[in-house]
């Protein structure tokens, strides 16, 4: 999915949050002054390591928690003013599928509808629509406890659908789904937003569900937001090129402060496999690296190049790597290897 900036389609926001705060007992602050702004029809990501705050958010924007601090609107309604519209506004897919083990797809759906108020009539109509949706017409009269995560996952989302809901929250919406149900998943999130024009707030620690599905997208990181913008702007911050140098971790001191004299460097960060240098041009770049590294007397265990990635996004923004994030899309460049 491409994303659409405002200047070519000018939208109005959808969800409007400033130093949204949640303090719990003991002085844990788990979302501390977050600030953001989702636009109508986008797919807006919040993505962030487990414990960073991005269900705690969710929780707030979704009325099941009251915020220590901070407001919000959602569909231009008042999240403390006026909470019984906003859950009428919007539709809300947890971590954790609420759904019943021993009922159909078909009964689930309904009774979803008579909750909202419909007629039996209109409720038999809503989920038929809705299976048909989200593909599960051929599995509507089999009990929920035969179906598969993905199918329990896209069933889910249609129950969040029942009252046709203008913003729809997906907190890790794929968590322990197999590659190819996680696809599926995905393939039904940009229909639903493509079709139905429904804006979409996912919560994900997985990079390449960011990158994949996120038009625009927040890093959050102990509460905070530490980065925000579309997937591509993110990465073109960093500079056109990203370089990992390995070496030693009782040499990597000195490593860092002798690169940092290299020019054509933005920034740079280290981990424990050595450092992860942000440059203007990685072809030029490395030969720099060896030599200047070689007259330090520093020795090089491998020094790869790469196109900028979330990961290195993520890895700029925190200090930090996303562990167990996933692996990127199959469409960035692979690694160049240059044996130092």
């Amino acid at each position: 999915m491409q994303p659409i900036t405002p200047t070519q389609h000018p939208r109005s926001s959808a969800i409007e949050v400033r130093g949204l705060r949640r303090e719990f007992d003991g002085g844990v602050v788990a979302v501390d002054g977050i600030d953001l702004t989702v636009d109508e029809g986008e797919v807006f990501g919040i993505l962030g390591p487990n414990g960073a705050g991005k269900s705690t958010t969710v929780r707030m924007l979704t009325t099941l928690l009251r915020p220590t601090a901070g407001e919000a609107t959602i569909g231009g309604f008042d999240l403390r003013r006026d909470p019984h519209a906003i859950r009428r506004h919007i539709g809300v897919a947890l971590q954790e599928a609420g759904l019943d083990p021993i009922a159909t797809g078909r009964e689930l759906l309904e009774i979803q509808a008579q909750l909202f108020g419909m007629s039996a009539r209109e409720g038999r109509r809503r989920a038929a629509e809705l299976l048909d949706l989200v593909r599960l017409t051929d599995a509507a009269d089999r009990r929920v406890d035969t179906y598969s995560g993905g199918m329990k996952r896209r069933l889910d989302l249609a129950s969040a659908l029942v009252h046709g809901p203008r913003v729809l929250f997906l907190d890790e919406p794929t968590e322990g789904l197999d590659p190819a149900s996680r696809q599926a998943l995905w393939q039904e999130v940009e229909r639903l937003n493509a079709e139905l024009g429904v804006t979409v707030v996912l919560t994900t620690h997985y990079l390449e569900e960011a990158d994949h599905l996120a038009d625009r997208l927040a890093i959050v990181d102990q509460g905070r937001i530490v980065a925000e913008g579309t997937p591509a702007a993110l990465k073109a911050e960093i500079g056109g090129s990203v370089v990992t140098v390995e070496v030693d971790p009782q040499h990597r001191d000195g490593a860092g402060r002798a690169l940092g004299r290299i020019e054509g460097l933005r920034d740079q960060r280290a981990d424990a496999a050595g450092l992860t240098l942000f440059v203007d041009n990685g072809s030029t770049f490395v030969a720099d690296v060896i030599r200047t590294l070689d007259a330090a007397s520093i020795q090089v265990g491998a020094v790869s190049v790469a196109q900028p990635s979330l990961d290195e996004v993520f890895l700029r923004a925190t200090g930090s790597r996303l562990e167990g994030a996933g692996s990127e899309p199959s469409v960035t460049p692979s690694k160049q290897e240059v044996a130092a």
